[in-house]
């Protein structure tokens, strides 16, 4: 049975949503041949990425509820991401609103290296989802859904700047309410201008997810304690700092500290590994899970992703995640967590 197969469609009011994320959505263009430029491509894969896409995918697949709001074009790429999303991935798609004007987005993945991927954006002269706006969404979702995820990327423009701070003043900063760090130069005049948007945004979040290079943008420090600090003093129940190959680790306002070693993997495409984990860390979250044992199952998907060449396509099944930690771990680990 293929993976796509192993999706769980439901109605879209079938059941409570449980995730709701909020971001970006483009047509995804792979190369299927590694450690070439794209001059030298010459097949190509399609399917759909976005980080916050991604994430519902992600969680979709191991068997909740997802929903994400985002806005495509008005033409066959726009067509093609609601029936993937609705059809392929078992992702709800009634916040994936139209925009009349513009095209939907396209990214070219150039994998060379494979492990550090060059993304080709194509979000000329603008890409639908930075139109977002408040009629895009239900605010009653946003107050009510069990988890809510954001990039800080929604920050880079306006009206989508505003349309999602007044969603996060709705939602009360209701657990759980994550901020995924998420930084892209690409999206940004410069780190100055990312700072000081990001920042008075960890007020709104009770959980805050990112590497250092993003913490830095996000508190002004590279250094974890003192990132994981600082975000704990802003009011958040829980930092998760990326250590690359160090691991993860997790800070809690509780005084909790732990770090969580990554699971070594070849890399074939260093792409979604991180929205893996970010679906994973919201299956740990639904189902009340410490954030130990969370962040555990959110490095075993992203390693699962790491040794597979596509994002959206290749998120793992609960059945997967399971094996994989059996595999890896001893008896005394998996009784752990």
């Amino acid at each position: 049975m293929s993976l796509n197969k192993q999706c769980r469609v439901a109605p879209e009011s079938a059941r409570s949503l449980e995730l709701l994320t909020v971001g970006r959505v483009s047509v995804d263009i792979y190369a299927q041949q590694l450690g070439v430029s794209m001059t030298e491509a010459t097949t190509f894969r399609k399917s759909i990425g976005g980080t916050s896409t991604n994430v519902a995918v992600a969680a979709s697949r191991l068997g909740h509820h997802c929903a994400t709001v985002t806005r495509v074009g008005d033409d066959e790429f726009g067509a093609y991401v609601r029936h993937a999303l609705k059809h392929t991935f078992g992702v709800d798609t009634r916040f994936v609103g139209t925009d009349p004007e513009l095209k939907t987005p396209l990214a070219f993945a150039e994998l060379n290296p494979p492990e550090d991927p060059n993304i080709i954006f194509y979000r000329e002269p603008r890409a639908p989802d930075q139109n977002l706006a408040l009629d895009d969404v239900d605010l009653g979702v946003v107050r009510e859904v069990p988890v809510f995820w954001v990039p800080a990327s929604r920050f880079a423009w306006e009206p989508s700047r505003s349309t999602v701070t007044a969603m996060l003043r709705e939602r009360q900063r209701r657990p759980h309410t994550v901020l995924d760090l998420d930084w892209r130069p690409m999206f940004w005049d410069s780190p100055t201008a990312a700072s000081e948007q990001i920042s008075p945004m960890l007020d709104h979040f009770s959980i805050a997810i990112g590497n250092r290079d993003e913490c830095e943008i996000a508190v002004g420090t590279r250094e974890p304690d003192e990132a994981a600090d600082r975000m704990l003093e802003r009011g958040l129940s829980a930092a998760v700092v990326k250590l690359g190959a160090d691991g993860v680790m997790v800070a809690l306002a509780d005084g909790t500290r732990e770090t969580i070693a990554p699971f070594p993997v070849e890399v074939v495409c260093g792409l979604g590994s991180g929205d893996a984990f970010g679906g994973a860390f919201c299956h740990g979250l639904l189902n009340d899970w410490d954030l130990i044992r969370t962040v555990e199952y959110g490095n075993a998907a992203g390693a699962i992703v790491a040794n597979r060449l596509m994002c959206a396509d290749d998120m793992p099944t609960i059945d997967e995640i399971d094996g994989f930690l059996v595999s890896r771990l001893s008896t005394e680990q998996r009784q752990a967590i």
